[in-house]
């Protein structure tokens, strides 16, 4: 029996503006690194905040009037109070928060400050997250098979951090072309019992795999090839996302204080 091994290719292109063809950039710097080309099956990984601003996802904080909410968030948060309004504008509810950080639902996901992102972006401008990042990874998918032949698939990703957890690690916002979760229920074990609620988060497991050869800071090293993992490349898309109610750390939260999740404007 072979024993599995992947590869990761980071891939270094210009800085991208409001407008760049995301799927052009990838398709030349692939040339230029140590994969040479896309191959079917690849999984290509690129980060939303090169995505996003490709998209024009990027607002200057000197357009935007902070409203009362996010004065009071930013006055109990210590938080610029632009910041904290376009982070409400962003968000399906905010949970709570630390200082400097809002802890926020959107789209079915947990995450700080709405996954607005200050870093690698020009002074006194946020980058905001993909509108549709499955529908972006569709569109750079789709890019990439038309312009190479090579059918991959695409996650986006974005750092995150975790439960009781220093540092941040690499997770999925956005799949096309391979399955984000794997279900291992059904399978033996190393002692022939049988998995019961074993799921695989397999993009995720990718993204942080990518993120060790993109960085966090300025490499300009916006996406990555990672090849190899045998994941099947289909019809898929979407990253698997449960209830809060159904979440360990969340479900916890709600069952001592049912308010806790309410809505931005603390209505439950």
């Amino acid at each position: 029996m072979t024993t599995p091994s992947f590869s990761v290719y980071g891939l270094a292109t210009p800085l991208f503006r409001p407008g760049a063809d995301v799927g052009a950039h990838l398709l030349s710097s692939v040339e230029r690194s140590a994969a040479r080309k896309f191959e079917t099956g690849d999984v290509v990984v690129v980060a939303e905040s090169a995505l996003a601003t490709a998209e024009g996802r990027v607002v200057r904080l000197d357009d935007v009037e902070p409203s009362r909410e996010a004065l009071q968030l930013a006055e109990e948060y210590e938080m610029d109070p632009r910041h904290a309004e376009v982070v409400l504008r962003e968000s399906d509810r905010i949970v709570g928060g630390i200082p400097g950080f809002l802890l926020c639902m959107k789209n079915g996901t947990l995450l700080p400050n709405a996954g607005i992102d200050a870093s690698n972006t020009p002074a006194g401008t946020l980058v905001l997250l993909p509108l549709d990042p499955d529908a972006s990874a569709a569109g750079i998918r789709a890019a990439i098979a038309g312009r190479s032949g090579a059918d991959v698939g695409v996650i986006v990703v974005d750092s995150r951090t975790h439960a009781m957890r220093l540092g941040c690690s690499g997770v999925a916002i956005g799949c096309s072309g391979i399955p984000s979760v794997v279900d291992e229920r059904g399978r033996k074990d190393l002692f022939g019992r049988e998995l019961e609620v074993t799921k695989r988060a397999v993009a995720d497991c990718i993204a942080s795999a990518a993120e060790l050869v993109m960085g966090e800071a300025g490499e300009c090293v916006p996406a990555a090839v990672v090849r190899g993992v045998g994941l099947p490349v289909g019809d898929y898309a979407g990253v698997a996302t449960i209830d809060a109610s159904e979440c360990l750390f969340m479900g916890v939260a709600l069952h001592a204080d049912p308010a806790l999740l309410v809505k931005g404007d603390r209505e439950p």
